[in-house]
């Protein structure tokens, strides 16, 4: 949505439908977006503000108010499967004083949900970034940072009691234009032909695979419990930085769509929920990198030649308009 020559909103669901993207996420309840959802059998993210965090930590009938406003209005027309309450909210730097506040932001609005009787269908939750893993490699000794785990710990022993997923995004681009001295390009772009870094008996091909794996080894060290991890942001840039080219970005995306129907080598059993980042390219943001991640220009016309469902069992989701386009399977 940050840009000055988007579509409107209706026509964004238009667009969706006819390119069978079936999940969608917004970073904010956006009123035209909410509207426009309606019985449009699209599945939703549905974000809650940053700053809207203190008000819902702090008051109960904030966090009501909030759902009957974004939530219950909608449903069951809009088909809202989490509300993700914040996005990479970081308690080291400079969103720190934030990190108070989710864990009770989330269980208001958990509360107001399932007062309703609708907290098996709709998931509570929050989204982190993976700078808050200290060790990723190799991927089964990934653990987080010793100095985010008196923010994470709790949400996570949360998120074990609700049935809930932890949300993340993952990048590999950032991963790979960060350290291509250590890190190949093809093993960034899903292109590596033969496995790359064995890991005991699990064998990494791409850095997606093993960076996930990193957050699901990170999660099962803490001891708490099983909790799943749906990938609410990945993509790759088209223009604006170091190695962000347009057939760079073609092949990351086209063979995160194809791997978007298996899992990961540490939990092979279900496909990986996967959200594209994001719709469109956005001529408001900066720095110059950010304007180049979308999967259509602001026309509606696609960047990229691929489909998204070309195959009966796979499905994409975008993130937000600033869509996240989620790689969903039916299997």
């Amino acid at each position: 949505m940050m840009g000055n020559n988007l579509p409107p909103a209706n026509e964004v669901i238009d667009l969706y439908r006819s390119n069978n993207i079936r999940r969608m996420r917004l970073y904010d309840p956006n009123e035209a977006a909410l509207q426009a959802l309606r019985n449009s059998g699209i599945e939703l993210i549905l974000g809650v503000p940053n700053s809207d965090l203190q008000g819902l930590a702090t008051n109960v009938d904030t966090a009501r108010q909030w759902v009957q406003r974004n939530v219950l209005n909608f449903w069951p027309s809009v088909k809202i499967k989490y509300v993700a309450v914040g996005n990479e909210v970081n308690p080291v730097g400079g969103s720190s004083w934030q990190a108070q506040y989710v864990l009770p932001a989330v269980q208001n609005v958990y509360q107001a949900i399932r007062a309703q009787g609708l907290h098996d269908q709709i998931k509570v939750t929050t989204v982190i970034d993976t700078t808050l893993i200290g060790n990723s490699f190799p991927p089964s000794q990934g653990s987080f940072r010793g100095d985010v785990r008196s923010y994470l710990d709790p949400i996570i022993g949360y998120l074990l009691y609700a049935g809930a997923p932890l949300l993340v995004n993952i990048y590999p681009y950032f991963s790979y234009s960060g350290n291509p001295r250590d890190i190949s390009l093809p093993y960034a772009l899903f292109t590596s032909p033969n496995v790359m870094v064995w890991d005991g008996q699990y064998g990494y091909q791409n850095l997606f695979d093993a960076i996930l794996d990193s957050v699901h080894a990170a999660i099962d060290n803490t001891r708490i419990g099983y909790v799943e991890v749906v990938v609410s942001e990945s993509g790759w840039p088209s223009d604006g930085g170091f190695a962000a080219t347009y057939d760079n970005a073609r092949v990351y995306l086209e063979n995160l769509v194809r791997r978007s129907s298996r899992g990961s080598p540490r939990r092979p059993s279900k496909p990986t929920e996967t959200y594209i980042f994001a719709l469109f390219d956005e001529n408001n943001k900066s720095p110059e990198i950010e304007k180049h991640f979308g999967l259509f220009n602001p026309n509606k016309q696609k960047k990229y030649p691929f489909g998204f469902g070309t195959k009966r069992n796979e499905e994409v989701v975008i993130d937000d308009f600033n869509a996240t386009i989620s790689l969903k399977s039916d299997m």
